[in-house]
């Protein structure tokens, strides 16, 4: 009997498909992309109607081969790339290949990989949506057109090596509008006054709150000595007191934007690296049942659950949890989409709620069992009942016993008591501030009565600079704007690091002086390609052309014309731009010239100005004032392959002490090993030791520990090799 071929795009995925479907399946991978432009010319001719020049990828000719030898023996063939723009893109470029005839209906899709799943798409097949690989075409094209041009002009002009892209150069000048209004931004000085009060002896802390009914400003201790100076001979009586039930609703399912978001804040994971691990979990892993997808598929817009989803979690949260958890309405969540593109699939989630993350737990690697928790509770909060708080304020009033001259001062304390969890038994979302939620317990206390001031606090503050944007910040910030898609973050970020235009340090993006200068010649002389409202409006009209109202071509045929001038005019008028290394006070020990910073693959270095006669290169270190208890001496920062920083002695590698978390200098009673500090979200500080466990033991940092167990040692980089790698 002939057999169906079905093709997907990774080994992963046809090996789970291969097991749901049986032997009269054979299930292929296609490895991606068999078809593209070419790297090595620009594959698009703009003489005639910007008609591509696909070409099969090098390396792929034995794939090739493979699987039209297998299509030649298979009565029907299916194609099941992923369930978007770029899926059905490479969908379309198989049916060309193979030479399906158009009119067969070879398409399948899927939103996660599950027996029952894969079993109702090869019953369903449909024919190719040209709409959608038409979006394709014209983003691939646009980019191309954008880099493949741009690119040379920076060679150019500035330095080999460098990029820029239609939604890349508009991500940097995000970073580099945030790293100019950090460094014009004017500090100012403002106090704030707290009163602790005594009710019935019971505490009661409240912050000053208005002056004669006008919100308190008090911008300097003169202003604070006064106000205290008119308060000291004051009595305080409780004003009013207002008590309010509040709900507070979950958060909606994950689409692809909020995982990254908060894989970020509450993993500490870049958006690389949670797509990865997403893509691992969406392809399948074996967790004891055989391989399997564990959720459905990761890059999505839309927070839209199935029927079955919903009920399956509704069934499981009154089993786990009990009735009052569960809502009396099936919870629907609002999608920002445009139509069918972000609705096109689910939101992120499980594939099968009762697969709990303490059942998968001993199948996962680390890291793949923290994003499946951060997903399956995500999902099962967002089905759950609302939780109810009980929110109190209360209203303090300095009373005056005359009409007199002095100001009405109004204190006010606050506070938070959750009466019913609901959702948040299972989740909370994170926050990029970390600002917590007030959450004081009130005395009890009744209006009209008098209290006790025990002492004001006065503080001095100043205003601080918007933050620096960090992954989930960015992430959040793209998404907002328009800029870019799902799937384009992750690549986006590490397109601008690899090229040295931002670096990451502390999790947040700083501006390099080499991406200020380029961001400033793109607003100079692309000014369109640097505007957000410009590219958010390109992602619209793409979008347009995915819903069949505006031709793929069309949107080339605006943009190219004046892009082409604005090429031609730069190509004129700018000359060449040297950029100066920044001089360090370091002395070369080799030659004794100041050694100068530069920007490597992994960070800044600093290296020898007389190359290639003198190649002598130093990482940069940083001394924290410990000494090392091995060998005396001193323990620096460094930093990892990944941007991470870890603590290592200045004498390796003589001395290949290391440690991920800072060392004290203190030695273990115990064992004598070096003390080290452990810092937690709340930024609690616990100090351990890591060799006997000598330590005030908390739960959060049992995993840390696991952590510094499996510390790899990560070796400085080659000299002469990052050397060499730096001036290419």
């Amino acid at each position: 009997m002939s057999k169906t071929l079905v093709i997907v795009e990774s080994p992963t995925k046809a090996k789970s498909i291969g097991k749901f479907l049986g032997r009269n399946y054979t299930v292929k991978s296609s490895m991606g992309h068999i078809r593209d432009l070419p790297k090595s010319q620009l594959g698009v001719d703009t003489e005639n109607n910007f008609e591509p020049k696909y070409i099969t990828i090098r390396g792929k000719g034995e794939l090739l081969k493979e699987l039209k030898a297998s299509a030649k023996k298979s009565s029907k063939i299916l194609l099941a790339a992923d369930p978007d723009r770029e899926g059905e893109a490479i969908a379309w470029h198989l049916k060309t290949y193979l030479g399906i005839p158009d009119e067969e209906k070879c398409r399948i899709e899927f939103n996660e990989i599950t027996k029952t799943a894969i079993q109702a798409a090869v019953k369903k097949p449909r024919a190719l949506d040209m709409d959608r690989v038409d979006a394709q075409q014209a983003r691939r094209t646009l980019d191309r057109l954008v880099g493949y041009k741009l690119s040379p002009l920076l060679w150019k002009k500035v330095r080999k090596g460098l990029s820029a892209g239609r939604v890349q150069s508009v991500a940097m000048r995000l970073i580099c509008d945030r790293e100019e209004e950090i460094e014009n931004f004017i500090q100012e000085e403002y106090w704030s006054l707290t009163g602790d009060f005594r009710a019935d002896q019971k505490p009661l802390t409240a912050k000053l709150f208005k002056i004669n009914n006008q919100k308190v400003e008090i911008p300097n201790q003169e202003t604070m000595d006064q106000i205290l100076a008119e308060l000291g001979r004051l009595p305080f009586v409780v004003d009013k007191i207002v008590k309010k039930e509040k709900k507070r609703n979950p958060s909606p399912p994950f689409t692809t934007s909020s995982m990254q978001q908060e894989a970020s804040r509450k993993l500490s994971f870049t958006a690389r690296k949670t797509m990865q691990l997403a893509q691992q979990l969406y392809e399948g892993l074996d967790v004891g049942e055989g391989t399997v997808g564990l959720i459905t598929y990761m890059r999505t817009d839309s927070t839209r659950l199935s029927e079955t989803a919903q009920q399956e979690a509704r069934e499981f949260i009154q089993n786990k949890y009990g009735t009052p958890f569960v809502p009396e309405q099936v919870r629907q969540f609002a999608d920002k989409g445009k139509g069918k593109v972000q609705n096109a699939h689910e939101a992120i989630r499980p594939s099968a709620v009762l697969r709990t993350p303490e059942q998968v737990k001993p199948f996962l690697k680390g890291p793949q069992f923290k994003l499946y928790k951060l997903i399956w509770e995500r999902f099962v909060a967002s089905q759950m009942s609302s939780a109810i708080l009980d929110v109190t304020t209360v209203d303090i009033k300095g009373e005056h016993d005359t009409v007199d001259q002095s100001r009405d001062f109004l204190f006010r304390a606050s506070g938070t008591i959750v009466r019913f969890p609901g959702f948040m038994q299972v989740y909370i979302e994170g926050k990029d501030d970390e600002t917590a939620d007030e959450n004081d317990l009130i005395p009890q206390v009744t209006e009209g009565q008098s209290l006790t001031l025990e002492k004001f606090i006065p503080k001095q503050h100043f205003t601080q600079p918007p933050p620096r944007f960090s992954d989930a910040s960015l992430v959040k910030t793209m998404e907002e704007k328009g800029i870019g898609r799902p799937s384009t973050y992750a690549p986006i970020i590490d397109t601008i690091l690899a090229r040295g235009y931002v670096l990451r340090q502390e999790k947040q993006f700083h501006a390099t002086e080499l991406g200020k200068l380029v961001v400033d010649l793109l607003k100079e002389y692309f000014p369109k390609i640097l505007d957000v409202e410009f590219t958010a409006g390109m992602e619209e009209q793409l979008d347009l052309v995915e819903e069949g109202k505006l031709p793929w071509k069309q949107i080339l045929n605006e943009f190219y014309p004046p892009f082409q001038k604005d090429l031609e005019y730069a190509e004129e008028q700018i000359g060449e731009i040297e950029i100066e290394d920044e001089v360090s006070d370091e002395i070369c020990e080799k030659c004794g010239r100041n050694m100068v910073y530069k920007l490597g693959r992994y960070g800044r270095f600093l290296a020898c100005p007389g190359f290639p006669e003198c190649r002598n290169t130093k990482p940069i270190l940083t001394e924290i004032g410990v000494k090392c208890l091995a060998c005396g001496g001193e323990i620096v920062e460094r930093k990892g392959k990944r941007g991470r920083i870890f603590y290592g002695c200045k004498n390796y590698p003589e001395c290949e002490y290391v440690s991920w978390d800072k060392p004290t200098g203190e030695a273990c009673p115990t064992c004598g090993s070096m003390m080290v500090e452990k810092v937690n979200k709340k930024q609690e500080k616990t100090v351990y030791c890591p060799q006997c466990k000598a330590r005030e033991k908390e739960p959060e940092q049992e995993e840390a520990l696991e952590q510094e167990k499996t510390l790899e040692k990560e070796e400085i980089p080659e000299k002469e090799e990052t050397r060499e790698k730096e001036q290419e």
